[in-house]
């Protein structure tokens, strides 16, 4: 509570200047208005500031602040940027610095704050976060026979996974012909092929230092823990058969609708999916949720975090600041818009125990673990992705390529991109 009342104190401070009749341009990806409607109009009705949203899909964020900036001009005053676009955007944003106060930084996930800071300065506030936890059929879970043939067969109780090593015996444990035809219709879970952050999230867990590249910008994506996170990765496709077959088709929209479906006992989603599962859908009702998964070094997770900005060439840059550090303050109140997230822990604590919201405590849990941590804040970024990192998954999931030598490849093509 008193991080609560420090937060506001700290809006408080900078509404203490005389009200004006002014008005700030944010701009956002759809969701992003939705989660700081209620903010902004609280703002203005406390400080007489109009906040006006340009909303564009989640691309176009990114298109039309890069055309601003080469322009050398800016129609907005805030932005709310993807943390993958951090490193890019740093150089042409406000130093936040003196909005993070203790307590706003006690208030924040450890992942959140560092991804805040580049080049030396914090950049932007984080608007809201989010992060991949278990989800399972808790249904499914709960049946007597079903516990007691686990339990007959794996030696130990049927429960939500925590370690990798019951992520894979469970997943065989469902996988399943339920119709009698000969042919597998039921799967324990799905391997995603076309995005590389879940395998990111496991190389975390497995003890690496990051992802990718370290502290330093030293490609360490053939590092031991990478090739473990690998290896597990590709495991339920290559050696369980307890995924559907066609993984590099597997996004996660696809991912999800099996999900949905009732295709799937457990998946690893973005926390935001338990609130948004659809009433008519086959698992309604039925899902239970959990951390994320644990390996030698804990859970851990790839952060998804959005963090407002305040442009360079803002002509309203005090009146920005006093809506960021506002937002920040009421974090709480995007809780209630349809995808349902915060920023601090203080927002999401003062949830958990309203019914519909049983994700966020294990949201918590795996946003808080020690070795949960953010993206390369790296401008090259998505081009070391898109050329090397996805490619080496996609290349492992084939089940031919060994899993050494598809990481040092993938070394030496980042090696190439960044020098």
């Amino acid at each position: 509570m008193k991080y609560l009342l420090s937060a506001s104190a700290l809006a408080l401070i900078f509404m203490a200047a005389p009200m004006q009749a002014e008005t700030i341009n944010v701009l956002v990806e759809g969701g992003g208005e939705m989660l700081q409607k209620a903010v902004a109009e609280k703002f203005t009705a406390e400080t007489g500031i109009e906040v006006k949203f340009s909303v564009v899909p989640y691309q176009g964020v990114f298109d039309k602040f890069s055309a601003e900036i080469a322009s050398g001009s800016s129609a907005f005053d805030v932005v709310a940027i993807d943390v993958v676009w951090n490193a890019k955007f740093a150089g042409h944003v406000e130093d936040l610095s003196p909005l993070f106060t203790e307590a706003v930084r006690k208030d924040l996930p450890p992942a959140l704050l560092a991804d805040a800071k580049v080049g030396g300065k914090m950049i932007g506030m984080p608007a809201w976060a989010n992060a991949e936890i278990v989800f399972y059929r808790k249904d499914l879970f709960d049946k007597p026979e079903e516990q007691k043939a686990f339990q007959a067969k794996y030696g130990y109780p049927l429960a939500p996974p925590k370690s990798w090593q019951q992520w894979r015996d469970i997943a065989k444990f469902f996988t399943r012909d339920t119709d009698g035809d000969g042919k597998t219709d039921f799967w324990g879970t799905d391997t995603i092929g076309t995005f590389s952050e879940e395998w990111m999230a496991h190389v975390l867990q497995a003890g690496s230092p990051g992802v990718i590249l370290d502290k330093d910008g030293k490609v360490i994506i053939d590092n031991e823990a990478h090739k473990k996170a690998l290896e597990f990765y590709i495991a339920p496709h290559c050696t369980d058969h307890s995924v559907p077959e066609n993984v590099n088709e597997i996004g996660w929209g696809e991912a999800q609708n099996l999900f949905y479906q009732g295709k799937t006992a457990m998946m690893k989603f973005w926390a935001h999916a338990y609130k948004m599962t659809p009433e008519d859908s086959k698992v309604s009702g039925k899902v239970g949720v959990a951390p994320m998964l644990a390996g030698e070094a804990g859970i851990a997770a790839i952060p998804g975090p959005w963090y407002n900005v305040v442009p360079s060439t803002s002509q309203h840059k005090d009146a920005a600041k006093k809506f960021i550090a506002f937002a920040i303050a009421n974090n709480a109140l995007g809780i209630e818009a349809p995808l349902g997230l915060a920023a601090t822990n203080s927002a999401y604590r003062s949830y958990v125990d309203k019914p519909g919201y049983e994700h966020f405590t294990p949201l918590l849990e795996t946003l808080g673990a020690p070795a949960t941590q953010g993206r390369p804040m790296n401008e090259k970024y998505q081009e070391i992705v898109d050329e090397a990192v996805l490619p080496a998954v996609q290349r492992a999931l084939t089940c031919k390529a060994d899993v050494g030598k598809v990481l040092t490849d993938a070394k030496e093509t980042i090696e190439d991109i960044l020098h």
